[in-house]
């Protein structure tokens, strides 16, 4: 009877630890999968358009008449509204994480933590639309030079979305180090924000790093704000105040079902698919690396 349950027990556990393999194997597939449908399309491409041509061209108009295909107007919008975000992400994460870490108590921590996550559960197309329509208006009152679509207020927008993935992750991060060093460095008569800044902060790098870069990929992808409020113009400049496109509000402009399916102007949006997943890609490599090596020094 005992032998019985053992073997009932053990084909239980063989079951649940193949279900969890296949549902692992279900996420590698899905990842190979997307790969190999944005690599076949890329291809189909690149034999019609040079690599060459995709990666110098300084303009992008697959749309027009007079065709360009380089990637480089796209990349530089993607890059300015990251840039914007993250300058304003950082600092009032880090800020907040380190307020809530290392100065709030229990009561005010358990009600600031839950309400800043919130911003993240506001719907994407609601902060394009509050960008578009409050923002832009705001900001035009003090440069009037800004126009109506614009890298600035999109970028400042996708910034405060972000801004809960910053300060929850850095937060759980610091609060994460051993109580030990705090003492340590209290003991040897450190202030609190000493203590905060020079003990906590470097202890704790490691899960900074990693929600800054899981940052940066979340606004290098995202979609609906700059969509919305960004304009869909893509040029090669560096000017916050001007309409600019991003890759991922070109993907949304072809994908309206207006590009006829097969042609050359729909696998643009494979092509932009593939340079985003490579960007990821490098940056989550990048924040290994870096985790990694921080790792090793504070151990």
């Amino acid at each position: 009877m005992l032998s019985n349950k053992r073997f009932v027990l053990k084909f239980k556990e063989f079951l649940i630890e193949k279900l969890l393999f296949l549902c692992s194997l279900l996420s590698v597939f899905t990842t190979i999968g997307i790969i190999l449908v944005l690599s076949f399309e890329s291809i189909k491409f690149f034999k019609e358009v040079p690599i060459t041509k995709f990666l110098t061209d300084t303009q992008w108009t697959p749309l027009f008449i007079n065709k360009h295909f380089g990637i480089l107007p796209l990349l530089c919008g993607t890059f300015l509204t990251t840039l914007i975000a993250i300058s304003v992400a950082v600092p009032v994460g880090l800020i907040s994480a380190i307020y809530l870490s290392e100065y709030a108590s229990w009561r005010i921590r358990n009600i600031v933590k839950p309400l800043t996550e919130i911003l993240a559960a506001v719907p994407t197309v609601v902060y394009g639309y509050f960008a578009l329509l409050f923002l832009t208006p705001l900001l035009k009152k003090i440069i009037p030079s800004l126009s109506g679509f614009n890298a600035l207020s999109s970028g400042i927008v996708m910034g405060i979305m972000i801004i809960p993935m910053v300060s929850s992750l850095s937060e759980d991060a610091m609060r994460a180090v051993p109580m030990g060093l705090r003492e340590g460095a209290y003991a040897v008569g450190s202030s609190r924000l000493q203590v905060s800044l020079r003990v906590v902060l470097p202890a704790a790098s490691s899960g900074i790093t990693a929600a800054l870069i899981l940052a940066i990929s979340r606004a290098i992808g995202e979609t609906m704000i700059v969509a919305i409020a960004a304009g869909q113009q893509p040029r090669l400049t560096l000017n916050p105040l001007v309409p600019i496109e991003t890759i991922t509000a070109y993907i949304v402009q072809v994908s309206l079902g207006d590009t006829p399916h097969g042609t050359l102007e729909y696998r643009t949006i494979f092509v932009c698919g593939m340079t985003l997943f490579l960007l990821t890609f490098i940056l989550n490599i990048f924040s290994y690396k870096l985790k990694k090596r921080f790792q090793e020094i504070y151990e």
